[in-house]
């Protein structure tokens, strides 16, 4: 529970249960803490009620309502970090986060992941079970198919990035990372990451970045072009939700590019209006909708041919979820995992 920016604690509150008939009750095996956890904790203004928090997991059907039918309990399953019905019509056009019945994981009622269960709303369009034991050694990267792995892919998508596109990922976070993987998994021939750390930077490397810029501003840009003969890249990942990354990511792409925005926006306005409008620049981006990927993403996790798994630097238990807290905004750490 959150109760303000720093405050996380670990408490006991009334056990989820089965209330419409549409419902699954999950007891969870693996969470984790995401990037977009960070905006509240550094922000967020005290609230005596606090706020469940945590929206990744993979878990165990426990119950399951009267018309649930595609999941049974024993089921291994991974959800996504919004629950949607899977038959409505923007879930049958991919755009499951705007699911009419649907939600997210820690908002409007719904309790977070970040618990020892968990109720899913629309368990037959959210849930998807996994054909491995609960304590397999893929369980990492089965993990991120619950947001990070499908939120970097969504950036790549919306950024069109392909076979002979320049590539450049905003952001050296563990949806960065992903967007590494998934910008080369699409084929890629040049994938360039703006970060600074490291320990990322290393990682980034062994995904299949191709060139690192570690300046910010106007001397990351002049570098990017310079990596790109001055045109700019085809396709920009923005991975982090600053105005300042924004900016960057839209100054980068070269005229006929795409930006795909896949950080949570700190801010109302998107910058750079005038440039992206004369180049021709298209923005898209937003919530990934992962459960339209995860059938997708997953043959790959199952065979090795990806490993976002690796984006875990850390593992704790339920009561190390507010140290693990400290770590992630502390840099301390690219993603902690959550272990029952």
């Amino acid at each position: 529970m959150m109760y303000g920016a720093g405050d996380v604690r670990v408490e006991n509150i009334p056990d989820a249960r089965i209330i419409e008939p549409t419902d699954a009750l999950v007891s969870i095996t693996r969470a984790c803490i995401c990037g977009s956890d960070l905006w509240p904790y550094k922000k967020m203004e005290h609230d005596d009620a606090g706020r469940s928090m945590g929206h990744e997991l993979i878990g165990i059907v426990e119950a399951i309502g009267a018309d649930v039918v595609k999941v049974k309990r024993g089921d291994l399953v991974v959800a996504p970090f919004a629950f949607s019905d899977g038959t409505c019509i923007f879930c049958r056009e991919g755009l499951h986060t705007s699911c009419v019945h649907g939600s997210f994981f820690g908002a409007n009622g719904i309790g977070g992941a970040q618990a020892e269960a968990v109720l899913v709303p629309q368990a037959d369009g959210t849930l998807v079970v996994l054909p491995v034991g609960k304590d397999d050694a893929l369980m990492p990267s089965l993990l991120t198919l619950s947001d990070v792995m499908g939120t970097g892919h969504h950036a790549a998508v919306s950024a069109k990035a392909g076979p002979g596109k320049a590539v450049a990922v905003v952001g050296d976070g563990a949806v960065g990372l992903c967007g590494v993987i998934a910008a080369r998994r699409l084929g890629a021939d040049q994938i360039i990451v703006l970060g600074r750390h490291p320990d990322r930077i290393a990682l980034a490397k062994e995904f299949g970045a191709t060139d690192i810029v570690s300046e910010r501003g106007d001397t990351a840009v002049a570098r990017v072009r310079e990596l790109t003969h001055g045109l700019g890249v085809h396709s920009a990942l923005e991975c982090v939700g600053l105005e300042q990354s924004t900016l960057t990511a839209l100054r980068i792409v070269r005229p006929g590019g795409a930006v795909g925005r896949v950080g949570v926006p700190q801010g109302d306005s998107l910058p750079a209006a005038q440039p992206t409008f004369y180049n021709n620049v298209s923005v898209a981006g937003g919530p990934a909708p992962v459960r339209a990927y995860i059938e997708e993403l997953l043959p790959d996790v199952l065979e090795g041919t990806i490993e976002p798994g690796r984006v875990f630097d850390r593992i704790v238990n339920i009561d190390g979820v507010p140290d693990g807290y400290r770590a992630m905004n502390e840099r301390r750490s690219i993603k902690v995992m959550v272990k029952f």
